[in-house]
């Protein structure tokens, strides 16, 4: 890469010559010696081959064996917390805190909405976008930004090598993707933290139209091994709309998404505790919960129309979010086939329609043709397909086939 940008064969004897060193001693080093460099040396190897800032700062830390070491995240409920959890809630736009080993650690109402598996218990940025299915989906550039996280992420690692979490992250991710352990040796990018990057998504939230989204990353001076995450969209995407242009995220179309009860990211001793934010003739939804799994309850709050989401986390307590009724759905449409939950899913669908039965019903029909006419299309390529070939696909039946 070097030589690339220089046009010319980098040689040993001239790096050993801009560290002043000998040429052996330069073989050492290249061949795994533990030998560390002085800051005069990484800035002349720097100089030679063009590094970037990152790619200087990278091999700064190599030298030193890495940054001071990070520390635990403060608690949710101490002081330096709830100010920047006040700051994220303050966030019009999608905005997230992360620590030091790509944990999700904060988030504000849009975010949760948007990416509801953030609610998780253990939820790390890294870990889901480069090995979850749903973030292949999500990104339509999926193999471009790995490269960018992969490169991240190493950069994390050259930054706290002693650090057993996040090597046991770096593991987990290059050994569960053959693609992904094959760009991790092959290449060997570091990226401190991108600066205002461009993303373009498909999400449930906006009923998987494509959105372009610029990220922007910011370092709170008080958590200096955290990193704050704002999403701003680059087009009108306000509303999620199915395909007729409605929108369903609110049974109304000025329905409120959130009761006021919550202030914000909170968190509880019991998930007893967690449904009482459901307000009165609060419904609980068992079976919806045990599949959204990970120690998941959930609870529907007939007079706001909203899910109170709440989730365990490692210490025993319980994290507590409102989310719009829709955020579940998408989240798992499989459980309309899973027996006995059907009535719990047909509950929430219901509060996605208009409180008027009248209006409900219109709307209903108005659905059912959209959808009736779309499993009409996916018949089609269906038959089509058959059609092309009949020795790999199953047979599907077709009017024609009885003249």
């Amino acid at each position: 890469m070097a030589s690339e940008r220089l046009g010319r064969q980098v040689t040993q004897q001239d790096v050993a010559d801009a560290c002043e060193r000998s040429v052996r001693w330069y073989r050492d080093l290249e061949a795994g010696a533990n030998t560390r460099l002085t800051r005069e040396q990484c800035e002349a190897i720097g100089k030679l081959f063009l590094l970037g800032r990152d790619e200087l700062q990278a091999l700064l830390l190599y030298s030193m064996g890495g940054a001071v070491a990070a520390g635990p995240a403060p608690a949710f409920d101490t002081p330096t917390r709830r100010a920047v959890q006040a700051l994220l809630d303050q966030q019009t736009n999608p905005a997230w805190l992360l620590d030091s080993k790509w944990n999700i650690i904060g988030y504000n109402d849009p975010m949760k909405t948007w990416c509801p598996w953030v609610m998780d218990p253990r939820a790390n940025l890294m870990r889901w976008s480069l090995l979850s299915d749903e973030a292949k989906t999500v990104f339509v550039d999926w193999n471009k930004h790995a490269i960018e996280w992969l490169a991240m992420l190493r950069f994390s690692a050259l930054q706290h090598p002693q650090d057993a979490e996040i090597g046991a992250l770096v593991a987990e991710i290059i050994n569960g993707d053959a693609h992904l352990r094959r760009l991790w040796e092959e290449r060997c990018d570091v990226t401190e933290a991108r600066e205002a990057f461009y993303y373009r998504v498909s999400l449930p939230n906006h009923n998987f139209e494509i959105i372009e989204l610029e990220s922007q990353t910011l370092f709170p001076a008080a958590l200096p091994d955290c990193r704050m995450v704002i999403m701003s969209p680059l087009n009108d995407c306000d509303a999620a709309t199915d395909a007729s242009g409605q929108d369903m995220r609110g049974g109304e179309p000025s329905g409120r998404s959130s009761n006021g009860l919550l202030p914000g990211q909170i968190s509880v001793t019991t998930p007893a505790e967690a449904a009482e934010y459901a307000g009165e003739g609060a419904i609980a939804l068992p079976i919806l919960s045990e599949l959204m799994g990970h120690g998941c309850r959930l609870t529907y709050g007939p007079s706001t129309r909203t899910v109170i989401w709440a989730t365990r986390q490692d210490d025993g307590r319980w994290d507590v979010a409102e989310v719009n009724p829709y955020t579940v759905i998408v989240r798992m449409p499989q459980a309309i086939h899973v027996k006995g939950a059907s009535e719990e899913y047909k509950l929430l669908t219901r509060a996605l329609l208009p409180i008027d039965s009248r209006d409900a019903v219109q709307r209903t029909q108005e659905m059912t043709a959209q959808l009736r006419r779309r499993i009409e299309v996916l018949e089609e390529i269906h038959r089509d397909e058959w059609e092309t070939h009949r020795d790999r696909v199953p047979y599907t039946w077709h009017p024609v086939d009885e003249i």
